[in-house]
C-alpha cells in the first residue's frame, strides 16, 4: 500500500484496472480467513477487550481482502466512542502484521466497497426494548407506537438523514449496487406490513372500545413472539427493521457514527413529542387513551406510506418509483448537505436544544469545506500520478515500440511485419494525449474553483466540474496499465494488492 501514493494520501486507488478475477466466484466470502489476517483480527480483538470494547463477529466479506467485525450492541454514546476507538486500534495493530486497514468506502473500483451497519433501538431506563414485539396485546401496542413513530420520523426527515451520511467518500458507495441507494426508504417485511395495513383499514371515525380490544388481539396474532426470522430479507434497504431494532445501513465505513445517530435520535424525539401532543389533544376531547393512540398511529401510517419499500433498492425501477412518490435522490454530498441550513432543520434542532442556528451554519460550512479539501487532494494526487508515474512509463514503452519498428524497417522487413506494433503505438499515443489533455483541463478547473470564496459554491464547483475529470483520466490510465510492459508499470496492481496474502 505504501507504494501507492493514492492509497497513502487518499485512502483509495484513483487509478487501477480491475483484475481478471474479482469477487465473481464468491470464493472469498465463503472461504476461510487467511492466516495472517486471522492473526491480525485476533490481535486487535484482544487489544479491544483491554479497552472495554466487546466484539462478537469475525468473518470474510464479499470483496477480496475485505473483512467484517461487529462491536456488541451498546448504549449509543458509548457505542459511537467505541466504534471510533476501534478504528484507531485496528490501524495500530495492522502495522504489527505488516497490513494496512483501508476505511475508505470505495478503496478499489470494480469490487464491493465498505460501510457501517448501525443497529438502532430505544430502551427504557429499566432495559425494556421499546422496539421489541411483546408477549401481550398491550405490550404490542407499545411496540407499534414506537415502531410507527420511527417510520414517521424517517419519512418526515429523510433528507436530513441523507445529509447525516453525506461525505465525499460515501458518494462512491451509495447507489453502486452494493450498498443502499441515496434514496431513503424503510423496509419492514411482510408480517409488519400486514399489521400496519390492518390498523389503517380498521381504525376509523366509528372506532369503539370493543373494536380496539378486538384489533389488539388480532394484531397480537400477527406478531410472532420472536420476529428475527420474519424480517431482514432485504439487504438492499438503507433503513430496515430487523426483528427488534432498525438497521441503518447507509453509514460510510470511514464515518464517525455520531452524526447519523444524533440525527436519528433528534428526529425520533421530535416525532414522539409531536405524537404525544396529538394524542393528548384527543384525550382532552374525551377519547380513551388507547383508542386515541391507535387513531394517531393510523394517521401516521397513512401519511408515511411513501417511505415504505419492500423491493430491490438497487433497481432503476425503484429510482423511478421513488421520484413518483416524491422521495429525494441526492446523489452527491453538496446536494445532500443543503438541507442542514433550511429553516425547518434549524427549527428542529434549536427547538430541542441540540444545535443553535449558528452551530448549524458552522457545521454546514465545515462539512462543505471538508468535501472540497478531500476532492482537491484527490485531484492533486491524480494529476501527480499521471504526470510522474503513468505517463513516464507509457512514454518509455512508446519509445520501445518506436525503436522496435525502426529496427524492423532498417532490416528491410515489410510493413506487415510491424503492423501490430504500429497499432499499439497509435493506441498508446492516443491514451497518453487524452490523459495529458484531461489532466490539464482538470488543473484549470481546479484553479477556477479555488477562486470561489463561498464554501457551498466551491463544493458544487468541485463536484460538478473538477470531479468530472476523474473517470475520464482513469479510463485512459487503466487502459495503459493493460498495454504497458508489466516491468515498466510503476505501481502495484489490483491483483497484487487484493490477492497476495
Amino acid at each position: 500500500a505504501n507504494a501507492r501514493p493514492d492509497l497513502v494520501m487518499c485512502g483509495r486507488t484513483l487509478i487501477g484496472h480491475t483484475p481478471a478475477k474479482g469477487q465473481q466466484l464468491d470464493d472469498h466470502y465463503f472461504g476461510s480467513i487467511p492466516e495472517r489476517v486471522f492473526a491480525f483480527m485476533q490481535d486487535y480483538e484482544q487489544e479491544a477487550y483491554k479497552l472495554g470494547i466487546p466484539l462478537r463477529t469475525r468473518h470474510n466479506e464479499v470483496a477480496p481482502a475485505q473483512f467484517e467485525c461487529a462491536p456488541i450492541f451498546e448504549e449509543v454514546n458509548i457505542a459511537v466512542d467505541h466504534n471510533t476507538l476501534l478504528m484507531d486500534v485496528m490501524n495500530k495493530v495492522a502495522k504489527r502484521h505488516k497490513l494496512k486497514v483501508l476505511f475508505h468506502e470505495k478503496p478499489f473500483a470494480g469490487v464491493n466497497g465498505s460501510g457501517k451497519h448501525n443497529n438502532w433501538s430505544l430502551a427504557t431506563d429499566t432495559g425494556i426494548n421499546l422496539l421489541g414485539p411483546g408477549k401481550t396485546p398491550r405490550t404490542n401496542l407499545l411496540f407499534l407506537t414506537f415502531f410507527v413513530n420511527a417510520i414517521k420520523a424517517v419519512h418526515d426527515n429523510a433528507d436530513l438523514l441523507r445529509a447525516a451520511i453525506a461525505s465525499a467518500s460515501n458518494d462512491h458507495r451509495l447507489g453502486a449496487n452494493e450498498a443502499p441507494p441515496a434514496i431513503m426508504s424503510v423496509f419492514i417485511g411482510t408480517y409488519l406490513t400486514s399489521v400496519l395495513n390492518e390498523i389503517e383499514e380498521r381504525v376509523n371515525g366509528k372506532f369503539t372500545e370493543q373494536d380496539e380490544v378486538i384489533l389488539k388481539l388480532d394484531i397480537h396474532k400477527h406478531i410472532p413472539e420472536l420476529m428475527m426470522d420474519n424480517t431482514d430479507r432485504n439487504r438492499t434497504s438503507p433503513f430496515a427493521f430487523t426483528g427488534n431494532k432498525f438497521e441503518f445501513r447507509a453509514v460510510g465505513s470511514s464515518a464517525n457514527c455520531a452524526s447519523s445517530m444524533s440525527t436519528l435520535n433528534t428526529i425520533m424525539a421530535a416525532t414522539l413529542k409531536q405524537f404525544k401532543t396529538e394524542v393528548d389533544a384527543k384525550i382532552e376531547k374525551g377519547e380513551k387513551k388507547e383508542i386515541a393512540i391507535l387513531q394517531i398511529l393510523r394517521d401516521y401510517i397513512a401519511s408515511s406510506r411513501n417511505i415504505l419499500f419492500e423491493g430491490d433498492n438497487y433497481s432503476e425501477a425503484w429510482a423511478q418509483e421513488a421520484e413518483k412518490r416524491g422521495l429525494s435522490n441526492f446523489k452527491t454530498t453538496p446536494e445532500a448537505l443543503q438541507v442542514l441550513v433550511k429553516p425547518e432543520t434549524i427549527k428542529l434542532f434549536t427547538s430541542l436544544g441540540i444545535y443553535s442556528e449558528r452551530e448549524l451554519h458552522a457545521r454546514y460550512e465545515i462539512v462543505m469545506e471538508e468535501y472540497v479539501k478531500k476532492v482537491q487532494i484527490e485531484a492533486r494526487i491524480l494529476g501527480y500520478l499521471c504526470t510522474n508515474h503513468v505517463l513516464p512509463a507509457a512514454i518509455q514503452y512508446q519509445n520501445t515500440l518506436i525503436d522496435n519498428v525502426r529496427g524492423l524497417k532498417e532490416v528491410g522487413l515489410p510493413e506487415s511485419a510491424y503492423k501490430a506494433q504500429m497499432n499499439l503505438l497509435t493506441v498508446v499515443s492516443n491514451h497518453i494525449q487524452n490523459i495529458n489533455d484531461n489532466v490539464e483541463a482538470m488543473i484549470d478547473a481546479r484553479k477556477k474553483a479555488n477562486k470561489i470564496e463561498h464554501a457551498s459554491e466551491q463544493a458544487i464547483a468541485y463536484c460538478d466540474t473538477v470531479k468530472t475529470y476523474f473517470d475520464k483520466i482513469r479510463y485512459h490510465a487503466d487502459k495503459l496499465e493493460l498495454i504497458v510492459d508489466d516491468k515498466l508499470w510503476p505501481m502495484p496492481k489490483y491483483r497484487e494488492l487484493l490477492f497476495i496474502r
